[in-house]
């Protein structure tokens, strides 16, 4: 074991932080893979009353559209186009799963 100045196990918490960021990369690896990381991110974030047509228009063809919106629903987004939907059209999907 190799342990620091405060006696704590280094390798130890090296091992487990490059575990959690593996970990992390498999899970949000769909990101990679979406079309909007190729796209000006600021048409996702319109301003209020901006237009959202854009931004839909890519996701309509994004392989990784399902993963994207299961992500916005399951961390609760507020703001952005997400899997093609503006925050209320989740909203209104998620009520209607109730």
């Amino acid at each position: 074991m190799s342990f620091g100045a405060s006696g704590r196990d280094i390798r130890g918490e090296i091992v487990r932080e490059l575990f959690l960021v593996e970990a992390e990369s498999d899970e949000l690896g769909w990101q990679e893979r979406a079309l909007c990381a190729q796209t000006d991110p600021e048409a996702f974030f319109p301003e209020k009353g901006g237009s959202t047509r854009e931004a839909k228009k890519v996701c309509q063809t994004c392989e990784v559209r399902v993963e994207c919106l299961e992500a916005a629903l399951g961390n609760d987004e507020r703001f952005g186009i997400w899997g093609g939907m503006s925050e209320r059209e989740r909203r209104k999907l998620k009520k209607r799963a109730v």
